[in-house]
């Protein structure tokens, strides 16, 4: 996920100058993007702990929160019981369950993590101050972070909290992981500015509003300038101070993206679109807006939320403020759902193939699939519809996608069925009878189910050479065909070569 800066001097430096320059002709003093080292657990220091979605850990009460008197285990058994108390609200807005156990006769904390990854600061029981702090990675590597949410088209990105900076946070210029995220709330903040009125100073030749007789009489009409009406008056316009202050920011990030080029097809995706905010607010000066102009918006009852999430993103610019938690980005605290942005992984796939055969995508998350249930009597009825992830449909074929942010496929064919856990089992058993279910809704005379399941890239190739990536069967039904799929897709970045399996079902 990280984008290292490079160390020679190419055009890489070539491209940091000619940013800088840049910059500096719209009046922008902007210092160079620093590299950072990655974020690993002996950087986060002890304040802070690293968790993987979904997976149990065990933390010494001891050995994070510390102990005193004769008893340390005892001692760090109520600090952990304190802490979870304070922080009961957070982890429940991370999902996380939390628990004191004691396990060998050590005292500790046991964290089970949900889907939902992040970084988020955790207050002191004795303090009352945000000194530690909880990170949640994915579980399953990824080739580049970047690739994949560009892939997405930025459908999903990480969700800033308005929370206290994360323990140890360094303050850097945002790396292109923020600059998403800014980009989106300005794009949303242009779409709904809105005139309002004014007081304008200024002299007319036909008075309006206040005349200001004082200065007609002393300063036009000795010179001669009779015609010139100094004049108070509210003005219709557009808030000038905030439209330099967008085109600041857009102009900021434009210019420090330049500099990571090499991460790849999301920083040039991210910077045409602080262009095109830029080419929209053509003709405005660009300015920072000093800390008492951010400090009167803040204080203005503003009626949208999309102005306070874009005001946030100019803070965030202003202060040099990054992310917590994922290799060189630390300080914010944010979140991001695992489920939601892998199934808009598999959308993203999913388009690629569609495009390419000639077929018809229906999606979910646009309510394209859903299929109503009409119960009898409808009050004794309990799910109302039935909502596949994706359908792709082409003569004779109907494909339909459930996207599930779960390690089933992979546990199950390096341990095997029996290998795996019951619960597991039973969870795998229950995402088959839905598929099953979502295969009675077409009738087409092929139809697929198919469950698909994240793997890291590395992994996946090594399933697809061996011929894994992919398990079928055949369920018999009357006058049709209908395939039971489990299969793997990748969290590469690269759409063409995940979608390859799709392709192959299409082809049948």
């Amino acid at each position: 996920m990280s984008a290292s800066r490079p160390s020679s001097d190419g055009p890489a430096k070539r491209r940091r100058g000619a940013a800088a320059a840049g910059s500096s002709a719209a009046g922008i003093t902007l210092r160079p993007w620093t590299a950072h080292k990655p974020l690993t657990r002996e950087r986060i220091g002890q304040p802070t702990q690293v968790l993987q979605d979904c997976v149990e850990r065990f933390v010494p009460a001891v050995d994070w929160l510390g102990g005193g008197g004769r008893d340390p285990e005892a001692a760090a058994e109520r600090q952990a019981d304190a802490l979870l108390s304070a922080n009961a609200g957070m982890l429940r807005e991370m999902r996380v369950e939390a628990n004191v156990q004691r396990r060998a006769g050590r005292a500790g904390i046991c964290f089970r993590p949900s889907t939902r990854i992040g970084a988020v600061p955790l207050r002191s029981p004795v303090s009352g101050r945000p000194d530690h702090g909880l990170v949640i990675e994915p579980r399953i590597s990824w080739r580049s972070a970047g690739d994949l949410f560009c892939g997405t088209g930025f459908r999903v990105v990480p969700e800033l909290l308005p929370l206290p900076d994360m323990p140890q946070s360094e303050r850097r210029v945002p790396p292109w992981v923020l600059s998403s995220v800014v980009v989106e709330r300005l794009e949303r903040m242009l779409d709904t500015l809105r005139r309002r009125f004014v007081t304008q100073e200024a002299d007319v030749r036909a008075p309006k509003g206040t005349v200001l007789w004082d200065q007609y009489a002393r300063t036009r009409l000795p010179v001669g300038r009779a015609l010139e009406v100094p004049c108070r008056y509210p003005d219709l316009r557009e808030d000038a101070d905030l439209r330099a202050a967008i085109a600041w920011t857009a102009r900021r990030h434009r210019d420090a993206l330049a500099s990571q080029l090499d991460a790849g097809a999301v920083v040039r995706a991210l910077m045409s679109r602080f262009d095109r905010i830029v080419q929209r607010l053509s003709g405005v000066v660009a300015r920072m807006p000093p800390a008492s102009l951010r400090r009167a918006w803040q204080s203005q009852p503003l009626a949208a939320g999309v102005f306070r999430d874009g005001l946030r993103a100019i803070d965030w610019t202003v202060e040099e403020r990054g992310l917590a938690g994922l290799t060189e980005l630390s300080g914010l605290a944010w979140r991001l759902d695992m489920e939601v942005f892998f199934e808009s992984w598999v959308e993203a796939v999913a388009e690629h193939v569609a495009r390419r055969h000639g077929a018809v995508l229906s999606r979910g998350r646009r309510n394209e699939t859903r299929v109503p249930l009409s119960w009898k009597p409808p009050s004794l009825g309990s799910q109302q519809s039935l909502l596949p992830d994706l359908v792709i449909q082409r003569p004779g074929l109907a494909l339909v996608i459930d996207a599930k942010y779960k390690r089933h496929a992979t546990q199950i064919e390096s341990l095997g069925w029996q290998g795996v856990d019951e619960r597991i089992r039973e969870e795998h058993r229950n995402d088959l009878l839905q598929a099953l279910a979502y295969s009675t809704l077409f009738d087409a005379p092929r139809v697929v189910s198919c469950l698909a399941y994240p793997a890291a890239p590395v992994h996946w190739e090594a399933l697809r050479e061996a011929g894994r990536s992919v398990a079928r069967t055949t369920v018999p039904a009357r006058g049709r065909q209908v395939e039971l799929i489990l299969m793997s897709v990748p969290l590469s970045g690269q759409a063409a070569e995940a979608g390859q399996d799709i392709e192959a079902i299409l082809r049948g």
